[in-house]
């Protein structure tokens, strides 16, 4: 597990989040032993695969303070968990339908003093919140999403992009993308921030209210 990986991309991280993202690979790690929530295989390449990936979002948008975000479907805290280390004072909602994966949220939470984050067993339909913005790794396709998603955002927006779903997905999503007729789209390759092969066809899809 190479977490120098991350210090190359984000240098001027503070000495807790240093820190915090040194742990990472421990606790999951251990975790994973207890409660498969990753590939045991894919371990090996958590920090490239699992933490580099969920901060792409980072460098297509750096949330000001007090943006409040629901990472749907969360698995075992992607890309919720990373993203809260970079922004300390942003909250986060990580939610998902399997009770066994928030427990490793939780706990993975707890044991990095991540005070901003809230972890909850719910499916994403189901909860009656409104956000700045909704992230998540392609955990379905881009309309069901939207269809489960797309009501549940503030009405207002402060950042420096508007308030919206950023999805992370990779391969082709032209098909889907024709299918979303009611939203304006923009789409950023990941390889353009991180110049591994792994990302060649990755992206983060910014999908918004016209």
């Amino acid at each position: 597990m190479n977490q120098e990986l991350i210090f190359k991309y984000f240098p001027g991280l503070s000495e807790i989040q240093n820190d915090q993202i040194k742990h990472l690979g421990e606790l999951y790690n251990y975790w994973n032993q207890q409660i498969n929530v990753i590939s045991r295989k894919d371990m090996d390449n958590f920090y490239l695969h699992h933490v580099l990936q969920s901060l792409s979002i980072a460098k297509v948008v750096e949330f000001k303070n007090f943006t409040e975000i629901m990472d749907a479907g969360t698995g075992g805290g992607f890309p919720g968990i990373p993203l809260a280390i970079m922004f300390p004072e942003v909250k986060f909602y990580l939610v998902d339908s399997v009770g066994k994966k928030i427990k490793v949220v939780n706990e993975v939470a707890q044991s990095l003093g991540l005070k901003n984050v809230e972890a909850e067993q719910i499916r994403m339909e189901q909860v009656d919140k409104t956000f700045d913005f909704i992230i998540s790794r392609a955990v379905t396709s881009l309309s069901d999403f939207l269809r489960w998603t797309s009501y549940k955002f503030h009405n207002k927006s402060f950042n420096s992009i508007p308030n919206g779903i950023l999805y992370i997905k990779g391969g082709d999503v032209k098909k889907e993308l024709t299918e979303i007729k009611k939203f304006k789209k923009n789409i950023y390759n990941i390889f353009d921030y991180f110049n591994d092969d792994f990302f060649e066809t990755k992206k983060v899809i910014h999908i918004f209210r016209k």
